[in-house]
């Protein structure tokens, strides 16, 4: 009996310490992270890996948790996991009292039932864009309301880059194909990255993934992303030169790609005859011109606000915002005054 209790002990030790955690990776040094799944089990940690003999191994040494002591003693201790417990400061301490290592351990539950940092853009939880084909990108997110994180770790592959925290909200991307930096901007709600070895003549072969890891509380969740540069290219607003009551015309926006031969873009124009200040909100008609020089468009003559718009010709990338123009009609207000006053007059 003694024997079957004992071996039914060693089963369960060994079945909690494989169910759980999933796997582990380190984060950057002295900072480790456990994928859970929620069940209960527990994961080791070592205090001193060398340097002391077996029979002195472990001799004295206790640890703490958060600073508080803890049960455990010896050169090992296991993290208990139950759900997401387990995550906080684990720090080793010789029989003196002095540091000897410490570990912060993170969680990122296997379960993507629970609620998230994120809020969803859409179908995504990342939302990225760029203005052009430099190879400049951007990618923002919104935090829940409940709960608020910060950038833990961002990975950028095209398709084998590794990315490092060089300083504080600096980031450095290295491979074969890509040499990409990265950012976090002011807020924390967004990144920019910028692969300079992106060639925009050329065309991708390589999709670029986007991976950023965000931690609140000792819990991380990670959110991803792949596309080609292609997929994301959304040109700035289109910039209005001239306007009149019969002509409209524009200029490509001063960030886009030239020459604008090899990246032409596609112009959408929407004319309104009432409700000028919302028309481009909910227009219905409009008119797609193509043009690299001397973008100009015909109008109606009771056109009283023009919109324009542009997108990537070559590609099925998204439109930019409306760039709204309203007709000046004072003019025709003062004319109309003017030849009811004459009128008057020679009635008179």
């Amino acid at each position: 009996y003694k024997m079957m209790l004992f071996f039914l002990n060693l089963w369960s030790i060994f079945h909690l310490a494989s169910q759980n955690p999933t796997h582990y990776w380190t984060l950057k040094p002295n900072v480790l992270v456990l994928v859970v799944t929620g069940e209960v089990g527990r994961h080791p940690l070592s205090c001193l890996h060398s340097g002391i003999s077996t029979e002195d191994k472990g001799r004295g040494i206790f640890w703490r948790k958060d600073g508080v002591k803890v049960e455990s003693m010896g050169n090992t201790h296991f993290v208990e996991l139950r759900e997401s417990f387990g995550r906080g400061n684990y720090s080793c301490h010789s029989e003196d009292g002095a540091l000897l290592n410490h570990t912060e351990v993170l969680i990122q539950e296997d379960d993507t039932q629970r609620k998230k940092i994120l809020l969803p853009e859409g179908d995504d939880y990342l939302k990225c864009s760029a203005v052009n084909y430099s190879g400049e990108f951007h990618c923002s997110w919104k935090w829940h309301p409940s709960r608020v994180g910060k950038v833990a770790l961002i990975k950028a592959l095209r398709p084998d880059l590794h990315c490092t925290e060089v300083s504080d909200g600096q980031w450095t991307c290295l491979s074969s194909w890509s040499n990409m930096s990265c950012s976090v901007d002011v807020g924390r709600q967004s990144i920019t990255c910028l692969d300079a070895l992106h060639c925009p003549y050329a065309e991708e072969t390589q999709f670029i993934r986007i991976s950023v890891y965000l931690s609140n509380d000792f819990l991380v969740e990670n959110y991803s992303k792949h596309f080609y540069l292609s997929e994301i290219v959304t040109p700035d607003k289109v910039q209005i030169s001239k306007v009149n009551k019969t002509t409209i015309e524009w200029t490509y926006p001063s960030s886009w790609a030239s020459p604008y031969s090899y990246f032409p873009l596609t112009f959408q124009i929407a004319q309104a005859q009432r409700n000028p200040c919302t028309y481009c909100s909910w227009h219905k008609k409009t008119k797609t011109v193509n043009c690299v020089d001397n973008c100009r468009c015909k109008l109606k003559g009771s056109t009283k606000a023009v919109c324009v718009r542009a997108k990537d010709a070559l590609s099925n990338a998204k439109w930019s915002e409306w760039s709204p123009v309203r007709l000046r009609l004072k003019e025709k207000k003062k004319n109309r005054s003017r030849s009811r006053h004459l009128l008057t007059s020679l009635k008179l």
